[in-house]
């Protein structure tokens, strides 16, 4: 599901460069990113590339200036298309990258929100900055239980059958909704926008979670106020 929809993005401009050290047999990291206006997050950046994922593993290769370079990479490209800059999101939870990384690389953070997720750029050149979309504005429309997600991560996208079936097995129908092009996960109802689960107008998770997870949900906030 990841590769068709890698597939589908590449005509927009999405990269994806991939880490390879001379000793090792596999992939050590990875960055993803895509001109801003086909960014898969509640963005609006327009002018710039934006980065979606940067991946380093495992945690033995971590710290040793391997992301630093992923990013050089991007920054590369950004300035040899006239870019303003580059752009992205971090946060502290466990499923993005932190600002750490990215404030040592000159990034500047223009824009938070919580819990703790900040819109960073590192600027090229004079330009609009980009803005958080207002997704807060978007969660009354959604009554019932919803998932909203894209394939843009693999994770999320192997998880919706299996958190679906938990669901019915709770005697709960939910709406299943697929992002499928950049503008409506830009209009997404949380700021990650891959993925969304969400109960009567409230957000309750904004990231991939295990079915354990889920069930923990389901028992403190669904179950006990379903009508």
């Amino acid at each position: 599901m990841k590769m068709e929809w890698m597939k589908q993005r590449f005509e927009e401009g999405l990269t994806i460069k991939v880490l390879y050290l001379e000793d090792e047999q596999k992939s050590a990291g990875f960055i993803e990113y895509i001109p801003g206006e086909f960014a898969w997050r509640a963005v609006n950046a327009p002018g710039y590339l934006f980065i979606h994922c940067i991946w380093i593993y495992p945690s033995k290769l971590k710290n040793m200036g391997f992301a630093s370079r992923l990013l050089a990479e991007c920054l590369a490209d950004a300035k040899a298309a006239d870019k303003n800059g580059v752009a992205v999101i971090s946060s502290e939870g466990s499923f993005m990258a932190g600002k750490s990384l990215f404030s040592k690389n000159g990034f500047t953070p223009i824009a938070n929100d919580k819990p703790s997720f900040k819109l960073l750029v590192r600027n090229l050149k004079n330009g609009p900055l980009p803005t958080f979309n207002n997704w807060r504005g978007k969660l009354a429309t959604y009554q019932g239980l919803h998932f909203i997600y894209s394939n843009q991560c693999p994770w999320v996208a192997r998880s919706i059958d299996e958190l679906s079936k938990v669901a019915r097995a709770f005697a709960l129908s939910p709406n299943i909704t697929e992002l499928k092009t950049a503008q409506e996960a830009q209009n997404a109802p949380s700021i990650y926008a891959t993925f969304n689960l969400i109960y009567n107008g409230k957000l309750l998770a904004d990231h991939y979670i295990s079915k354990r997870r889920f069930e923990n949900i389901l028992n403190k906030h669904i179950l006990p106020n379903r009508t």
